[in-house]
């Protein structure tokens, strides 16, 4: 329950009440300290503070305009004096229109909603003795260093209870309440306290407030300047050290001091930046198997059969293809694919398939481990019992609950924003606005798809084009590779631009479907915004592996698109370098943009706030002002992070088959990222207000459907996008009798086997070529890798016994995969226990400690008031037998 205290409201927008009854702020004049964190009075600490522009000073003609503004202004500040805050106004040093109002929570405001909000706090020092482990000498190389980061006192906390205050450890009043927890309590008052009502519904908080520009701003206050020391001896300069010891790029190979983040910034921030690490270091391991699997195919390359055969004047110098479009296509050589069979020997090799397994299991470890880690950062920062007592309601839900249902647990009256039909009616509408707009985004994937189909038709004709392929550009820039690029250019600005869009509909349909706590709006919006980005940025991918080049037909019978554009085949290296292209283009160029939009933009305006704010004056600046011209954090806060990074999760586990380096690429980003983020959060934006959360959020199960589906996708990408299957049936059943004319098993002959025979006469009027046939030659080879009867033959293009043998051996392939792969991650998920025991043991001890402490001492007071009866009553109560006479 919310407390309640007296508040003055105003009654409607034209009325105002006496302005005798309104309480107003201190007014005091900027002291020249810089760095101090008090009031003027140098006692008082400033919590939070608040920004305005005085409308007196505006020059605007909306007279009746401002004085409303003023107004509710007035009656708000009243009524957070009412609730026992402490304000004081100082006119702005550089601006005289701003105006920073000063907030600061006393001691018993402090205690009374520590106890509303079930804050935890210390009840006495952890006695649990802690076993070093044996790599605890390697992991202090990259610790940071004590002396100046001093670890964290550890402590048995409960939540807080004004009438149990002498059992908690409070060697101090002004620091049992640390910054970050004063602060979060005093938000919790700014966000409730009402300011106005109309047509009986009750206006209030900070948010409102600011979204209608009555205020400018509202943060709490960094505690000093991040490139030195402050001049204030009460304050601790905590900013200085995180940057000093963890947001400077020379700290890039150094642990982050997640206790320190977390006491400074709170809890939510704390478990990103854990989470963030924890999957940094895990990706070194994924990043040192796929660096091994990348050079065994640098080094097995040069033994490759099938290439040796693509490459050989004599085998595929002597091989001509059937053109890959209507008309304006032309015959080609064989050996035009030479430099791309190389380069797909490199990635489509045995070690591919061994890496592929590997992630699969990896992700499972990760996963696992993460869960355990979890579970003992919500010990240590009092978040194990988080949601079930300390979330508070929204107060945007708050303000809409006029309808009245009765509790079937509590069986009292309760009010509810809306009924069952209300509800119902809401959720069909968001999940109907949600899938519209993936398939919005759907069809824009499919306009990609027609700009290849038809761009292909324009590159063949303008390209150069001949049977010996002798050009240099040839060899390169194939209509196929031109197509590709400039495919992957366009969808990588299609889904920039889409995000922006995504994002603000998104945001739409989770403020109307109205969450009932913070928790379950921002797991509402993830999962919506995460359907977005998936569609968004697979979508391509999932094209590229899974449906180009697969229903092609053959050059007599082509399929095609919409009717009208000729189906897409493949780039004659194969579909398995082009997904790698269009990842390297999509993943390299998502990662520019998301440093130039987090980093560069912030840092660049404010550069030119502070020059401009330097242009015009050299006064001494106070904290609060230095503060407020940073960028706010916005209303996301974390969002965004969490969402770049689990999209770079599903690229490094969905398609990892085609690209082994994924994970190292993903390593080297991540380390520069934690260093980025932990800089841009400490030098260039707003303290954000401190906030309690329990875990990541809905991105963890988010993280274990990607685990699921990406044993699929990797399973799939063997078995239908690489030639493995068709190279490993043509070993072992095809290159020997009855079906080979090879003695031992070889692959030698495997590109003549392949490549299916068609006959040029065959040609329809509206596909044949233009050029003219060279050479006395009848028959072109089928599309690349086909396997069907030769012209001449009873059964002639339809697929022969090699295609069905190899269509086997692929769905043989996913089901051996994945079942093997799933079984290990059902074991493992079993082996490893989500809480470790350590962590179990001091969940055991605190719940013990806040037994005897809180209840037992409750009954010992009982005790000594009623006397010898009531030591009677509890010894007949306790023992094992009750006396006769009673």
């Amino acid at each position: 329950l919310v407390l309640e205290l007296s508040q003055v409201v105003i009654p409607t927008y034209g009325t105002v009440p006496d302005q005798q009854n309104l309480h107003a702020p201190e007014w005091a004049d900027f002291d020249d300290k810089p760095d101090s964190l008090f009031f003027s009075d140098g006692q008082r600490r400033i919590d939070f503070v608040l920004v305005y522009e005085d409308e007196s000073k505006k020059m605007t003609h909306k007279r009746s305009g401002r004085k409303k503004q003023q107004r509710k202004r007035q009656v708000y500040e009243s009524n957070l004096i009412n609730n026992g805050l402490q304000l004081e106004a100082t006119r702005s040093v550089l601006d005289e229109k701003l105006v920073f109002v000063k907030v600061h929570a006393p001691w018993e405001v402090l205690c009374t909603y520590a106890e509303v909000m079930h804050i935890k706090l210390p009840l006495q020092p952890d006695d649990l003795k802690t076993r070093s482990s044996a790599f605890s000498w390697f992991s202090s190389l990259f610790r940071v260093d004590e002396n100046i980061i001093k670890p964290e006192q550890e402590f048995f906390t409960a939540p807080f209870e004004r009438e149990h205050l002498s059992n908690f450890y409070i060697q101090d009043k002004d620091t049992f309440f640390n910054p970050a927890t004063r602060s979060r309590i005093v938000h919790f008052i700014l966000s409730r306290v009402k300011y106005a009502t109309k047509n009986n519904v009750k206006k209030f908080g900070i948010n409102k407030l600011l979204d209608s520009g009555i205020y400018k701003a509202a943060f709490p206050l960094h505690d000093s300047s991040f490139s030195h020391l402050s001049t204030d001896p009460d304050c601790p300069s905590e900013r200085y050290l995180l940057y000093k010891e963890w947001a400077h790029p020379k700290n890039i190979f150094k642990l982050q001091p997640l206790d320190f983040i977390r006491k400074y910034y709170g809890e939510k921030i704390g478990i990103y930046f854990a989470w963030l690490g924890f999957y940094t270091n895990m990706l070194i391991v994924a990043a040192v198997v796929g660096v091994g699997c990348f050079l065994y195919g640098c080094l097995t390359k040069d033994n490759c059969t099938w290439s040796q055969e693509v490459c050989d004047p004599n085998i595929g110098g002597k091989i001509i293809m059937c053109p890959q479009c209507d008309k304006v296509c032309t015959y080609w050589n064989l050996t035009i694919t030479c430099e791309s069979s190389k380069k797909l020997c490199i990635f489509d090799s045995f070690g591919t398939l061994v890496f592929a397994v590997f992630m699969g299991i990896w992700v499972t470890l990760f996963l696992e481990f993460w869960k355990r880690r979890q579970a003992e950062l919500e010990y240590e920062w009092d978040t194990v019992e988080y949601l079930e007592q300390e979330e508070q309601i929204r107060p945007e839900y708050e303000a809409q609950c006029t309808h009245v249902v009765m509790n079937e647990i509590t069986q009292e009256e309760e009010h509810v924003p809306y009924t069952a039909c209300g509800k119902c009616i809401r959720m069909t509408f968001c999940t109907s606005a949600v899938f519209f707009w993936i398939v919005l985004i759907i069809a824009s994937v499919i306009g990609v798809i027609v700009y290849r189909l038809s761009v292909f038709l324009v590159f063949s004709a303008t390209l150069p084009q001949h049977v010996n392929g002798t050009q240099a550009i040839r060899k390169y820039l194939t209509p196929q590779t031109a197509t590709s690029v400039t495919a992957s250019i366009i969808s990588f600005l299609v889904i920039m631009i889409l995000n922006v869009v995504y994002e603000k509909v998104a945001i739409m349909i989770t403020d109307f479907e109205l969450p009932r706590t913070q928790t379950d709006y921002e797991n509402s919006l993830t999962t919506k915004m995460f359907l977005f980005q998936f569609v968004n940025y697979y979508s391509s991918c999932f094209y590229i592996a899974f449906f180009k080049g697969k229903f092609v037909g053959y050059p007599g019978k082509p399929v095609y698109w919409l009717g009208k554009y000729r189906n897409e085949e493949c780039d004659p290296g194969g579909c398995l370098l082009e997904l790698t292209t269009q990842l390297a283009i999509i993943v390299g160029g998502k990662a520019i943009w998301n440093n130039i939009q987090e980093v560069l933009l912030p840092w660049v305006k404010n550069l030119i706030r502070r020059y401009s704010a330097a242009a015009r004056s050299e006064k001494i600046v106070p904290r609060w002002e230095h503060d407020y011209h940073l960028q706010p954090i916005g209303k996301l806060g974390l969002f965004y992070e969490y969402l770049e990074m689990v999209i770079q999760f599903g690229f490094v586990t969905l398609f990892v088959a085609s690209f082994p380096l994924a994970p190292l690429l993903a390593l080297i980003n991540n380390m520069l990222e934690i260093r980025l983020d932990a800089w841009k959060m400490t030098t260039q934006f707003r303290r954000m207000v401190p906030q309690k959360a329990q875990d990541i959020g809905a991105w963890q199960p988010i993280m274990q459907g990607i685990a699921i589906l990406a044993v699929v996708t990797n399973a799939m990408i063997i078995a239908f996008t690489s030639d493995m299957i068709p190279r490993l049936v043509y070993y072992w059943s095809f290159s020997v009798p009855p079906y080979g004319n090879h003695i031992t098993y070889t692959m030698k002959g495997y590109i003549n086997n392949t490549l299916s025979v068609f006959n040029v006469s065959d040609f329809k009027n509206e596909s044949k070529p233009f050029p003219p046939w060279l050479g006395n030659q009848t028959t072109c080879r089928q599309v690349y890798r086909d396997f069907r009867y030769p012209p001449g033959h009873q059964h002639q293009y339809e697929h022969n016994i090699y295609y069905w043998h190899v269509l086997a051996a692929k769905l043989a392939f996913i089901i051996v995969m994945e079942h093997v792969i799933y079984f290990v991650k059902f074991i493992i998920s079993y082996a490893i226990p989500d809480v470790s025991q350590k962590t179990k043991s001091k969940v055991k001890r605190e719940k013990y400690l806040t037994q005897k402490l809180l209840h037992e001492n409750d009954i010992k007071v009982v005790k000594k008031t009623m006397g010898k009866i009531a030591d009677k009553i509890f010894k007949g109560v306790d023992g094992p037998f009750r006396p006769k006479n009673e």
